[in-house]
C-alpha cells in the first residue's frame, strides 16, 4: 500500500527534477534555437518542419505502446525487457527502410527536392531511439529524472555546438539535421553507459502478446494524436509558403519549450507513480486532484505571461526578421493552455488499464479537429485560422477527457473546472495588468521584458496571498521537503 505522503515525496520530487530537466534542457535548446534563428533563414526551419511529422509518427511506431506497458508492469524481468527491445529495434529498422524508399515521393509531394537526402539522414534518429528505449524505461520506472536531466544537458549542449558550427560554415538546413542526429546519438551513448543493460537472446511471444494487447491501442491513439499535432506542418508546407512554415515551425518550437515539455514532464513522472496507487481509489483521486490544481496554478500564468511579452520577446531573441512569427506564437501559447491538464487526464486512463477508452477518445477528438481544420482551409483563414482550430479543439478535448476520467475516479469536469478556475482568473488578471501597464512603454526591449516579468510575478504572488490561494503554500512546502530529501 502506498503511503499518503507518496505524492509529496516521490511524485513531487520526480516532478521537481523533471522541471529542472525542462528548464535546463529546454533552456539550452532555446538558447541554441535563438543562435540558429539568427544564423539561418526562416525557410531552413521550414524544410525541417516538413519532415517533423515523419519523425514523430515513426518514433511512435517504434515505441508501439509497449514501453508504457513495461512501465505499468509491477515486476518485469529480463525476458520482458529483451522481448520489447527486439521488437522496438526490428520495427525501427523497418520504418527507416520504408522512409528511405519513399523519400523521393515525399519530396515530390512538397515539391522540394532537397528533402530526399535530408529525410534519409534525419530518420536515423528513429533507430537510435530504439536502441536506448529500454534504458529510458528503467529510469522512468525508478522516477529517476535527475539522471535524465544530466543526460539531456550533455546531449543538448553537444548537439547545439555541432549545429552552430555547421551553421557558421554555411551549411544551412543541414546544421539542423546534424543537431538532431548528434543529440539522439549522445543520449543513446549516455543511457547505455548509465544502465549497463544488454538484452538476452530471448524473445517471448507470450509476453509480447500480453504487452501488445495493452500497447497497440495506445499505439493507435499515439499515432492519431501525433499526426494531428503535426498536421499543421504538412498543411502549411503544402498550401502556404516555405517562409510561413518557417515562422510557424520556430514559433511552435519556442512554445514547446514551455508547453509540451511541461506536459511530457508531468506525464512521465505521474504515470509510473500513480500506477502504484491504483489499488487505493481515494488516495489516487486525492493526489490526482492535487496535481490538477498545482499544474494549473503554475502553468496558466506562465503561458499567458508569454502571450503578453511575445511582441518584445520574439524580436529581441530571434531578430526583426522573425516578427511575423509573433502572432503565431501567441495563438499557439493559448492553444496549449490546457495541454498538461489533458495529459494528466489521459494518464488516469492508462493507469486504469483503459487503453480501449483511450483510443476511442482520440478518435472522437480527432474527428472534431478534422472538421475544424477543413473549415479553416475551405474558408482560407490562413495559418492563424488553423491555430484557432487548435484552440477550439483543446477546449473540446478537456470536456471529453475529463468526462471519461471522471467516471474512473469520481472527479468529473465540473470539479476540475472548479479547481482550475481560481488559477485561471488570477492568470488572466495578471496578464491583463501586464498588457495595460507595458503595452505602450517605450524602453529597450530587454528592459521592457524584465519589467513585465518582474511585475507579473509580483502581481500573481500578491493576488495569491490576498485571495489565500492554497496552491502557493503547497508549492513552497513541497519544495522545502524535496530539498531536505536531497
Amino acid at each position: 500500500m502506498i503511503k499518503k505522503s507518496q505524492l509529496k515525496s516521490k511524485t513531487l520530487h520526480g516532478l521537481l527534477w523533471s522541471f529542472i530537466e525542462l528548464l535546463s534542457r529546454q533552456g539550452i535548446q532555446l538558447i541554441i534555437q535563438i543562435i540558429l534563428a539568427r544564423l539561418l533563414a526562416p525557410e531552413h526551419f521550414g524544410v525541417i518542419g516538413m519532415v517533423t511529422i515523419f519523425i514523430a509518427v515513426s518514433t511512435a511506431f517504434v515505441q508501439s505502446g509497449l514501453d508504457q506497458a513495461l512501465i505499468r508492469e509491477k515486476a518485469p524481468g529480463d525476458k520482458d525487457y529483451s522481448t520489447v527491445f527486439y521488437f522496438n529495434l526490428a520495427v525501427s529498422i523497418l520504418v527507416y527502410a520504408i522512409s528511405f524508399y519513399f523519400a523521393p515521393l515525399i519530396a515530390q509531394f512538397y515539391d522540394e527536392s532537397k528533402l530526399v537526402g535530408i529525410l534519409r539522414v534525419i530518420m536515423l534518429v528513429v533507430v537510435i531511439n530504439a536502441v536506448s528505449s529500454i534504458q529510458r524505461v528503467f529510469l522512468i520506472r525508478k522516477v529517476d529524472f535527475k539522471t535524465q536531466t544530466k543526460i539531456s544537458l550533455i546531449s543538448g549542449l553537444s548537439a547545439g555546438a555541432f549545429a552552430i558550427s555547421f551553421a557558421l560554415m554555411g551549411l544551412g538546413v543541414w546544421s539542423l539535421v546534424i543537431q538532431q542526429i548528434v543529440m539522439k546519438f549522445t543520449e543513446m551513448i549516455l543511457l547505455l553507459y548509465n544502465n549497463r543493460w544488454a538484452p538476452s537472446f530471448i524473445f517471448d511471444f507470450y509476453l509480447f502478446k500480453k504487452y501488445f494487447n495493452f500497447g497497440y491501442k495506445l499505439l493507435l491513439s499515439s499515432i492519431i494524436d501525433i499526426i494531428y499535432k503535426n498536421i499543421y506542418f504538412v498543411i502549411i508546407g503544402k498550401v502556404y509558403t516555405l517562409n510561413q512554415l518557417g515562422y510557424y515551425t520556430n514559433a511552435s518550437k519556442i512554445r514547446d519549450v514551455a508547453s509540451l515539455a511541461v506536459t511530457q514532464s508531468i506525464q512521465k513522472v505521474t504515470y509510473p507513480v500513480l500506477s502504484k496507487m491504483n489499488d487505493d481509489q481515494s488516495l489516487l483521486t486525492k493526489n490526482y486532484r492535487l496535481l490538477i490544481r498545482l499544474t494549473a496554478y503554475v502553468y496558466f500564468p506562465f503561458m499567458l505571461g508569454l502571450v503578453c511579452i511575445a511582441p518584445s520577446f520574439i524580436p529581441l531573441l530571434l531578430g526583426e526578421k522573425w516578427v511575423p512569427a509573433i502572432n503565431y506564437f501567441q495563438l499557439l501559447c493559448i492553444a496549449s493552455l490546457l495541454y498538461p491538464i489533458n495529459a494528466i487526464n489521459l494518464n488516469i486512463l492508462k493507469v486504469k488499464n483503459r487503453s480501449d477508452l483511450f483510443l476511442l477518445i482520440e478518435i472522437i477528438k480527432k474527428i472534431f479537429l478534422s472538421i475544424l481544420i477543413i473549415v479553416a482551409v475551405i474558408l482560407e483563414l490562413g495559418v492563424s485560422g488553423l491555430i484557432y482550430s487548435a484552440i477550439i479543439s483543446s477546449i473540446f478535448n478537456l470536456f471529453i477527457n475529463a468526462h471519461y476520467t471522471g467516471k474512473e475516479i469520481n472527479y468529473n469536469i465540473s470539479k476540475q473546472i472548479k479547481d482550475m478556475t481560481p488559477s485561471l482568473l488570477l492568470a488572466i488578471v495578471m496578464s491583463s495588468l501586464i498588457f495595460l501597464n507595458f503595452e505602450y512603454l517605450k524602453t529597450p526591449l530587454f528592459v521592457k521584458i524584465m519589467l513585465e516579468i518582474t511585475f507579473g510575478i509580483i502581481t500573481y504572488i500578491s493576488l495569491s496571498l490576498i485571495f489565500k490561494i492554497e496552491e502557493l503554500r503547497l508549492i513552497f512546502t513541497l519544495m522545502r521537503k524535496s530539498s531536505k530529501n536531497d
